[in-house]
């Protein structure tokens, strides 16, 4: 009936245009093309499409019992296990005068980079001078300083002596002269008593004489002058003696005193003086031997400067220029950076050159948040390189990333750890750092189990079914889901070998039979995150269209990506999502590298 009245339609619609423009013919003459492009290829008895009614093999697979390996997809980069970077270790201004080709191999030792050596040159000729000044400078100094310590010596020597003189003047003056004036006062006031004795004693025999006239009145008086005489004296012994005891002995004994603190404290005040002007010429000495020191180390410096010039590889290693490394991460110039050439100049401590050991390479792969526990140390890996897609290279994961790097402003949510993996590589092969590349993580081995694809499956809330071929249609049928790789999964109850299931969402016609709600009902009561034990409402949306399941109608629908939740590699080669609206999730997310399947 549709093909009867779509010819009906057209026959009148042609001849319509028979009395229009040729324009507006024209325009009606293709819509028609467009619109008998757009109707079924055939008919059938009750009006409907062939195509409608019939299913495409590729649509179906036969259930079997077999054993598959459990496949990770996952994608990522090329790296060298050993990176060395080659900077600018010039202080100063840094002109490349030879550099070797980006690319080429280099063995270790051999010269990368030349930079120009003429100011460098300058400089240490000006401080080869400045170290020979220094130099005369510090030893002018030690021997001023040798001086002066010879002069103090002198000085102190002579101070010394001087000292040594007043002591023995005072000790000397104690122990003699003392002693001897005492004597020699006490000796003349006894000698003056006993002349006073004998002159008082002829005194008075001459006043008898006289008396008598034996003698005369003149030598009378005599010897009354002469003991009057030796009266003063003895006074006057008396007196020196008291004088000497009480004022000259003091005097004296000050004044030798005096001369010994005299010669003391001039024996200080010369070693003082000495002592600074020692300090001084030691301070002097010790800036010269300073500059002297600062100018050998910047001699040295430049020295060390000049071997800077030249650059040599201290590992065998394939050369990149940093530009490279920065153009491609979107870095410093956005990719206009220039490669370094003879005439660049360099700022100091600049990158230069990266030096990676291709003979031992790593790759590090991404991999999702929701299947990282999953990977261990010594998994084995299959490896391959976008540039040799043919070539598989075999490895071994070493480690796995401790914190997982966001997706950033593309995909926030999305969580992804970076695996590590040793390959075993032949350096013959041309393997270069930052090479894409696409991987397969063994995970496993599945032996002798029933497994299906994982497209096959689909869910409405923790409920996991399939649709088998039977009763002139589709049959929903619950399973209990085992392990599982990238592309297929264990099945361990619901089907058995030899039943057909559907490897995309049904049509509505093609339907047969639907599980009972209550399944459904009883799951999501019973799930943890479903229900929490307890029946769900009247009138609640199901679970299952959190999972992308119609509202309506019932059924499921493939779970994007992986059955257990996880995201599979989009095409790109990233972790994503798997299929979406209503498309098989592998249909939509082609694995990386071909799964294999026993």
């Amino acid at each position: 009936m549709i093909c009867t009245m779509t010819r009906t339609t057209i026959r009148i619609s042609i001849d319509t245009t028979m009395n229009m423009p040729r324009n507006t013919t024209r325009l009606l003459a293709t819509t028609c093309v467009l619109a008998l492009a757009s109707l079924p290829l055939g008919c059938g008895n009750d009006g409907t499409s062939t195509e409608a009614t019939s299913i495409s093999a590729r649509d179906l697979h036969t259930v079997e019992k077999s054993s598959f390996d459990m496949m990770l997809p996952v994608s990522g980069a090329l790296a060298a296990m050993q990176q060395v970077e080659i900077r600018n270790k010039l202080e100063t201004r840094a002109v490349v005068t030879e550099i070797v080709p980006e690319g080429t191999r280099v063995s270790k030792g051999d010269v990368v980079v030349r930079l120009a050596q003429e100011e460098i040159l300058d400089k240490i000729k000006d401080a080869t001078d400045k170290v020979n000044t220094s130099n005369s400078s510090a030893i002018a100094a030690q021997q001023a300083l040798a001086i002066k310590q010879g002069e103090k010596q002198s000085e102190l020597d002579k101070a010394d002596v001087a000292v040594r003189i007043a002591e023995l003047a005072l000790q000397g003056w104690q122990e003699g002269e003392v002693v001897n004036k005492r004597q020699q006062l006490a000796l003349a006031k006894e000698t003056a008593g006993i002349n006073l004795d004998r002159l008082k004693g002829r005194f008075e025999e001459s006043a008898k004489l006289v008396a008598q006239g034996y003698i005369a009145k003149d030598e009378y008086e005599k010897d009354r002058i002469a003991m009057i005489e030796a009266e003063a004296k003895v006074k006057q012994a008396a007196l020196d003696l008291e004088v000497y005891e009480k004022y000259t002995y003091f005097q004296d004994e000050a004044k030798k005193k005096s001369d010994l603190d005299q010669a003391r404290a001039e024996r200080s005040r010369v070693e003082e003086k000495f002592n600074a002007e020692l300090v001084k010429a030691q301070a002097d000495g010790d800036s010269a031997n300073f500059q002297l020191q600062s100018a050998k180390e910047r001699l040295e410096n430049l020295e060390t400067q000049l071997a800077n010039t030249t650059l040599v590889a201290p590992i065998d290693g394939l050369i990149v220029y940093a530009t490279s490394i920065d153009s491609s991460n979107g870095g410093r110039g956005g990719g206009d950076t220039q490669p370094p050439q003879v005439g660049t100049e360099l700022r100091p401590n600049e990158l230069v050159i990266l030096l990676p050991d291709t003979t031992r390479m790593v790759a590090n792969l991404k991999v999702s948040e929701a299947l990282s526990g999953r990977i261990k140390p010594g998994q084995r890996v299959t490896v391959f390189s976008d540039a040799m897609p043919n070539q598989p290279i075999g490895g071994e994961v070493t480690g796995v990333s401790v914190l997982a790097a966001a997706g950033g402003w593309r995909d926030p949510n999305r969580r992804e750890y970076t695996v590590k993996a040793a390959l075993e590589t032949d350096p013959a092969r041309g393997l270069k750092p930052a090479m894409r590349c696409k991987a397969e993580v063994l995970l496993g081995r599945v032996d002798d189990a029933v497994n299906i694809p994982v497209q096959a499956i689909f869910r409405q809330g923790p409920v996991a079914f399939v649709y088998v071929e039977g009763g002139g249609g589709f049959e929903q049928r619950q399973v209990d889901l085992g392990r599982a790789s990238e592309l297929q999964i264990e099945i361990k109850k619901g089907v058995a070998p030899g039943d057909k299931v559907l490897l995309r969402a049904p049509k509505a016609f093609e339907i047969a039979k639907k599980l009972d709600a209550s399944v459904f009902e009883l799951a999501n009561a019973s799930a943890p995150g479903f229900g929490g034990g307890r029946p769900p409402a009247m009138n609640a949306t199901p679970p299952a269209a959190a999972e992308g399941a119609p509202a309506g109608g019932g059924e499921g629908r493939p779970r994007g990506g992986r059955p257990d939740g996880a995201r599979g590699p989009r095409g790109g080669g990233e972790s994503g999502g798997g299929g979406s609206g209503g498309a098989p999730a592998g249909a939509a997310a082609a694995p990386a590298a071909p799964a294999t399947k026993s």
